[in-house]
């Protein structure tokens, strides 16, 4: 059975997250409605709020300490990561959003790649991006990628087209996944990871991707014409880019589901604070038996997720893949954050519609959740077959 804590373990790390939730509730929410603008403007508000984070000692807390991160365990940072996804301006705010490509080329890196790479992500001075997805082939399936590379000399060329490339215009590099073995190869071994510099010539940016009412979004199509890059910017081993990728995705989606739970209970909150202020039909919201379900149903679903998304992370950090931990509440934890903002957005009528609350923001990106880093169909199909394949996988044995 799982040990776990559901408070903060020790009083200083207590101490750290009221920290960091008096920051992100008192500065950095309030400022959402200057940081959604889309200009200059924007990026100055930002620019005082990761001054301000470092002046309180809450920058890049979650990046390994021999890097220059704060170095706070992978279990520990559960507790603040929920915190700072309240905001979805929270890791921009504390620096938390280069996090896994500095994990990624801490443990697969080259010492040169290190030093260029990463003293700026953990400054926040260099933003990465990562080139996996391609619109002409499934992106749950990486092993489908097209995108190609070959040596020429001491030279890779790559050509290829993605998409959904987050960050790409801000981004100093991307971490190109690439087919570089032939069919002879097991196709779990034919792809490999690239770090191309932005500027390259022959990477170019075709365009920010509309999604779901952001035009411009953060998400960009790229197309790689001949890009040429020095042999050694191979990241990791050649033929390895699967387990890279694996290896940045499933952190990756506990760094998700941690901060849906910071989403996920301001939802609640609001959705509380309005069913006892709305009068309506003779008496109160919070009156009303649906109310009392969804106010139930809410807390239940957000504290089941928060307690997997604990043990998913305390897996993690015996060295265990946490593969059954992290497919059970990547899909329980998208379904719940959904469902939460839903009721919420129900609650506050037709106000839920407006942008006067930040619910129709959160709903938009409750639904991307169901998709990003695998949909919610592959990780119940893949965790169920393991879970047939060894029933004593299950998380409770």
């Amino acid at each position: 059975m799982s040990d776990l804590t559901i408070s903060p373990p020790d009083t200083e790390l207590a101490g750290l997250c009221a920290r960091m939730r008096a920051f992100i509730d008192d500065e950095v929410i309030p400022r959402e409605h200057e940081l959604i603008v889309d200009d200059d403007s924007a990026g100055k508000v930002l620019d005082e709020l990761r001054s301000r984070a470092k002046e309180l000692d809450l920058w890049a807390l979650g990046h390994p300490a021999e890097v220059g991160g704060g170095g706070v365990p992978f279990l520990d940072f559960v507790y603040l990561n929920e915190i700072i996804g309240r905001s979805e301006f929270g890791q921009l705010a504390v620096g938390s959003v280069t996090m896994q490509d500095t994990i990624m080329l801490h443990k697969h890196g080259t010492d040169e790649q290190q030093r260029r790479w990463i003293p700026g992500m953990v400054s926040g001075d260099v933003l990465p991006s990562v080139g996996l997805t391609e619109p002409e082939v499934a992106g749950s399936d990486p092993t489908l990628i097209a995108t190609h590379a070959h040596l020429d000399g001491d030279t890779w060329v790559i050509n290829g087209h993605k998409w959904f490339t987050t960050g790409a215009d801000v981004a100093a590099y991307c971490t190109v996944f690439a087919r570089t073995e032939d069919e002879s190869v097991p196709r779990h071994a034919r792809i490999s990871s690239i770090i191309v510099p932005t500027d390259t010539p022959g990477f170019e940016i075709v365009r920010s991707i509309p999604t779901m009412g952001h035009d411009p979004s953060d998400h960009f199509e790229v197309r790689l014409t001949d890009v040429r890059v020095p042999e050694e910017s191979l990241l990791g081993e050649r033929g390895k880019g699967f387990v890279i990728a694996q290896d940045r995705l499933g952190p990756g989606r506990i760094f998700h589901c941690m901060r849906w739970l910071g989403q996920a209970q301001r939802a609640y909150e609001l959705m509380c604070a309005r069913a006892n202020s709305r009068h309506v039909h003779g008496s109160l919201l919070a009156e009303k038996g649906e109310i009392h379900r969804y106010i139930a149903e809410s807390a239940a679903e957000i504290q089941a997720a928060r307690l997997m998304t604990l043990d998913a992370a305390r897996v993690m950090d015996t060295g265990d893949d946490a593969r059954v931990q992290i497919g059970l509440i990547k899909f329980w934890g998208a379904r719940m954050l959904h469902n939460v903002v839903d009721r919420a957005i129900q609650v506050h009528g037709a106000l839920g519609l407006t942008a006067d609350t930040p619910l129709e923001r959160m709903y938009r990106h409750a639904r991307y959740a169901r998709v990003y880093d695998g949909p919610d169909e592959v990780h119940r199909m893949s965790t169920a077959r393991r879970l047939l394949r060894d029933p004593d996988a299950a998380p409770w044995r």
